[in-house]
Order: C-alpha cells, then sequence, then structure tokens
C-alpha cells in the first residue's frame, strides 16, 4: 500500500479519541496487569475456586493484546500523513 492510498483512509473523530486517551497510559500497566490475573488466578486455584481462577486467568491475553494496542498506537500515531 502506498503513501497516497493510504491518505484516503482517515481515522474517524471516536477512534482519534480513543488513539489520544490510550496513549496516555503507560505501556508497563498492561504487564503489570496481566501479571496480576495470572497472579489472582493462581491464588484462587489454590484456594480451590477452580471457575473464578479460570475466568480470571483469561483476562491476562486481553491485557497484553492491549498494551501492543497501546504500544502501536505510541509508536504510529494516527493518521501519520497529517
Amino acid at each position: 500500500m502506498d503513501a497516497t492510498e493510504n491518505s484516503k483512509h482517515k481515522e474517524g473523530p471516536i477512534a482519534r479519541n480513543i488513539e489520544e486517551q490510550t496513549a496516555k497510559i503507560p505501556s508497563d500497566l498492561f504487564l503489570w496487569a496481566a501479571l496480576a490475573s495470572m497472579g489472582v488466578s493462581l491464588t484462587l486455584k489454590c484456594l480451590g475456586k477452580k471457575h473464578n481462577a479460570l475466568f480470571v486467568g483469561q483476562w491476562a491475553a486481553p491485557f497484553l493484546l492491549l498494551g501492543v494496542y497501546n504500544k502501536i498506537v505510541k509508536t504510529e500515531g494516527h493518521d501519520q500523513a497529517e
């Protein structure tokens, strides 16, 4: 995709606002949130609360994905052509 084709596609106002707010969040927060969810999950598993442990343990992947999104927004930004 060349620059002229890419410049035809602009972010909408909602996506732009989300990216502006997301870029303010420290990237470390998502890593710590993922690690915390794994720790809480382990604790719940040790306490015999299997279903709650599985539920909380599944939060790690979305936190890490949000961290990747956060990093992309910080490095690439929105509408670089502007």
